[in-house]
């Protein structure tokens, strides 16, 4: 026994009649019959059908107009529903543009680390310019919602919106590394800040902000790493691809036995079946270590004391102002704030160039610094400018994103053989390099540069100790750095071949010589499968954790976070855009429904203008004039 198929309605061609227009007052819109009357449906397009729905709602009313009347009718109500199509098609428009300006300076709002607030007077402002310039265009303005809550919302779809990409781009990472900072806001609440940094399989780096997690209890070791694994198991990490750990140098981060290095090392072996896993602390932070080994309090308690007589009292403040001024000078004495690293270098090199009208006002003041008239204080001071400023500028060269490990392990290196260089030339009375001490000498009795020679040798022994570590990739830093100039019989077995491939091709040397170091492994693939994964491996690699801080407390904290941490995923605002305006469309429709059933009693003009009003209540501020 043979089963009949089921009819479908889209397989028998029905085309809409011209006459059923003026027959049952209907017309075709986008394939959908649609009553001229009262804007309804029909879902099947069949004359049966349509006449029904005429009948039953509509014949009494319209049945007494024949011939040319019921001709101006139809052509009276066609032209009604065309232009309601018409308004509505333009009100999306404005919407959507108005949605998506919305978003973009919430996103701006962010970045800035303003107040939410602030988009209020950022409408206000583009209200009165637009009154100004394009008066006509002003009521597209006023469209734009820029209320607190809104930002506050668009701002969380953003972040969600960034979260989703970064989840998707995670499980395509062949490697990756993992940045922790653990700081305390101005609430007193401990915030972890989390960042990714991975390598796909194209060798593109992405390198991310994941998450900050308040830690409202206690911050041990333990507290830190379950936030940090619940994070990343969040975003769906490949425990296996797992290759360092970056840290801010807390005892709770680099304890040996219970450290969080430590516990992340165990779970990542554990994975990987017991491969390599680095664990780093931060190099910044390791460099500003490094600086308290001068141990030369004698020179800044001096130096803070009187910065901080002269910048503490107002009057004070603004008679050193003016004696400066008399004396053609442009700048004054900052603060100075052990919290900022540069701080310090910035200070003493002020200090020390109006050092002569610091003297002057001090004993004007009644408060004379005894230090200015001993040599050997003077020369430390000269020193510890000249040091100060080295350090600075490694700081700053330190700085930044977007930068291979290998960048700042050169850094590193460079500094380390300046150090050497000084510690001979000091050794032997030259200062050369330290502009401010031979100025010193040259006016004063000699100095006895072997003390501040042993001063260089510490600082020389602190970067050897803290940054030993590098000592254990230095040789993938090589392969990586200069794979044309290493020895092959130095390397590991596994891409002894593939770079002796490597350096016998001249195509690829060239490429080596044009291309930075993050890109020219892309050239590689797919042919060098280990060199590849070398590379892999130290890209991934976080340098350090900087990030510059954000002045913001907020339960959108980690929102804002997200957007202006973002480096290499931008949040997809049109698509937020489509979203918004979809269920935004939905929610009307819901609404004009439910009041249409509310009020079946109604003539259908009536429910005509209220579905008009309602939809345009939901998308504009102002109520157009319906009659």
């Amino acid at each position: 026994m043979s089963l009949s198929k089921k009819r479908k309605v889209d397989t028998e061609c029905r085309v809409f009649q011209e006459k059923w227009s003026s027959s049952y007052l209907f017309t075709e819109v986008n394939g959908k019959p649609v009553c001229l009357v009262c804007s309804q449906q029909v879902s099947v397009l069949k004359e049966y059908n349509l006449r029904c729905h005429y009948e039953t709602l509509h014949a009494e009313k319209y049945k007494n107009l024949q011939g040319q009347q019921r001709l101006e009718k139809v052509n009276e109500l066609l032209t009604a529903l065309k232009k309601q199509q018409s308004v509505f098609s333009r009100s999306r428009e404005i919407s959507d543009a108005a949605v998506k300006a919305s978003y973009l300076i919430a996103n701006e709002i962010a970045l800035a680390s303003k107040p939410f607030s602030e988009g209020e007077f950022v409408r206000t402002c583009m209200l009165k310019a637009a009154e100004t310039v394009c008066p006509e265009k002003r009521q597209a303005f006023a469209n734009i919602s820029l209320t607190r809550n809104t930002v506050a919302d668009r701002i969380s779809d953003l972040a969600e919106d960034l979260d989703s990409q970064l989840k998707h781009k995670v499980k395509s990472f062949i490697a990756f590394s993992v940045a922790i900072d653990e700081s305390t806001d101005i609430t007193d609440v401990a915030q972890l800040a989390i960042f990714i940094r991975g390598v796909d399989d194209t060798l593109t780096v992405t390198e991310e902000f994941v998450e900050l997690v308040p830690m409202t209890d206690t911050t041990t070791a333990a507290n830190i790493f379950t936030a940090l694994v619940g994070t990343l198991d969040r975003v769906g990490v490949d425990w296996t691809r797992t290759v360092s750990l970056a840290t801010d140098g807390a005892p709770s981060m680099t304890g040996r036995k219970a450290g969080v290095g430590t516990k992340f090392r165990e779970k990542v072996q554990a994975a990987n079946g017991g491969r390599d896993f680095w664990s780093f602390h931060c190099i910044l932070h390791q460099e500003a270590l490094c600086c308290k080994s001068l141990k030369m309090n004698n020179v800044m308690e001096v130096v803070v004391r009187t910065v901080n007589f002269i910048r503490s009292r107002g009057l004070n403040h603004r008679q050193f102002d003016s004696l400066l001024r008399e004396k053609d000078h442009n700048y004054g004495l900052p603060y100075h704030t052990e919290v900022r690293w540069l701080n310090p270098g910035a200070v003493l090199r002020r200090f020390f160039d109006l050092r002569g009208e610091i003297k002057q006002f001090m004993e004007k003041k009644g408060k004379p610094v005894l230090e200015f008239k001993s040599t050997e204080w003077m020369q430390d001071l000269a020193f510890m400018v000249d040091v100060t400023e080295h350090l600075n500028n490694l700081n700053k060269m330190l700085q930044g994103r977007s930068k291979v490990v290998t960048q700042y392990y050169d850094s590193i290196c460079a500094f380390k053989l300046k150090l050497s260089l000084w510690e001979t030339q000091l050794a032997g009375g030259d200062a050369a390099h330290f502009p401010c001490l031979k100025d010193v000498c040259a006016t004063q009795h000699a100095a006895d540069m072997r003390r501040f020679k042993d001063k260089i040798t510490e600082l020389l022994r602190e970067f050897e100790q803290r940054f030993q570590i590098f000592g254990e990739l230095e040789k993938d830093f090589k392969v990586f750095c200069s794979p044309f100039s290493v020895n092959t019989s130095d390397l590991p077995v596994n891409i002894q071949l593939e770079i002796i491939d490597l350096q016998c091709d001249s195509d690829l040397k060239g490429k080596f010589a044009a291309a930075g170091l993050d890109t020219f492994y892309q050239h590689l693939l797919p042919g060098y499968p280990n060199l590849t994964a070398l590379a892999a491996k130290v890209l991934c690699m976080f340098g350090t954790t900087y990030l510059s801080a954000l002045k913001v407390t907020d339960k959108h904290l980690n929102d804002i976070l997200k957007l202006a941490a973002t480096q290499d995923v931008m949040p997809n605002i049109d698509a937020l855009v489509k979203e918004f305006s979809a269920n935004l469309k939905c929610f009307v429709k819901n609404i004009i429904c439910d009041v249409f059933r509310m009020y079946q009693s109604k003539t259908k003009e009536t429910h005509l203008k209220l579905s008009l009003f309602l939809s345009y209540t939901m998308i504009l501020p102002v109520r157009p004039t319906w009659e």
